[in-house]
């Protein structure tokens, strides 16, 4: 029996000044459309997690990010029915410009205790515990 195909996808918690964490919604004719999400994207052959990280926020949200501004949080792992995903969450709390829907999907700061009122993809939802840990302290 082969195993399913293992995708690395990276993902981020950015965090405002109030604690807000930011969710995107997958727009119509994505899988998974409508479910809410951490921004990030697909690992790129040759990249690494965080040049993934700053070029899917500049390409989706234009913002300009550092790489010492993200710090791994923890991962998810998650069998889906034709692959494997493996994410790891950083967290960002310093970005230059003002974030913003540039592939026009919708944007919400959400407070951490508020997160699981998100339908969220499944590999999202074991996430969201580390984040109330991480904001409470």
């Amino acid at each position: 029996m082969s195993s399913p195909k293992l995708t690395l996808v990276v993902a981020v918690a950015l965090i405002d000044a109030d604690n807000h964490i930011l969710l995107a919604q997958r727009p119509e004719g994505k899988q998974l459309a409508g479910l809410w999400e951490f921004p990030g994207g697909k690992v790129e052959p040759g990249e690494r997690p965080e040049e993934t990280l700053i070029r899917e926020l500049r390409e989706e949200l234009g913002i300009t990010v550092k790489e010492p501004c993200l710090a791994p949080l923890t991962f998810a792992s998650h069998a889906y029915e034709s692959f494997h995903l493996l994410m790891p969450l950083y967290v960002c709390r310093r970005w230059d410009g003002f974030v913003q829907s540039l592939e026009g999907q919708a944007l919400k700061w959400v407070k951490p205790q508020d997160l699981r009122s998100y339908p969220m993809p499944p590999a999202d939802e074991p996430l969201i515990p580390f984040l109330v840990d991480l904001v409470a302290i």
